[in-house]
């Protein structure tokens, strides 16, 4: 896999998308929609749990993405004193709305931290800012956990 920095996003039609892509935003709507289990709704597709999770993080219906623009990010953070201020001040130069913030607890001189992001406002390209982050000097590692509406 490409590290972030080097991920680009695309807008594709429908009828380029695999069988597996297709199936897993039926098997994502299903979820979001009647409240079955994964196993359910893949199942009911005829999809594999495999190729779900394979997909489900890469594959968004466009409407969801437009409509609300989330984005989660999961970074790996160096523990020294001011991390999580200057991340979060990076965050706020580019124009991102803070939804959520969760951080773990210290473990080795590391810290996991996860940032839900409202990007509607954001500044700048999406790309950029992420291998913005990721050049944070305390950044150990940031990578997309999901995007769109789901």
């Amino acid at each position: 896999m490409k590290d972030i920095s080097e991920q680009r996003y695309y807008l594709v039609r429908e009828d380029v998308l695999t069988e597996a892509m297709q199936k897993t935003l039926e098997v994502k709507k299903m979820l979001q929609n009647d409240r079955m289990s994964i196993m359910d709704a893949v199942n009911k597709t005829g999809l594999s749990r495999s190729a779900f999770y394979k997909y489900r993080d890469a594959v968004f219906p466009f409407h969801s993405i437009v409509k609300e623009r989330i984005l989660t990010v999961f970074l790996q953070l160096e523990d020294r004193s001011g991390t999580l201020a200057t991340l979060l001040q990076a965050v706020a130069e580019n124009g991102c709305n803070i939804l959520t913030i969760h951080q773990t607890i210290p473990i080795q001189g590391r810290a996991n931290v996860t940032l839900s992001l409202d990007v509607t406002a954001m500044d700048g390209d999406l790309d950029v800012f992420l291998h913005q982050l990721k050049k944070l000097d305390f950044v150990e590692s940031a990578d997309v956990v999901s995007s769109g509406a789901s």
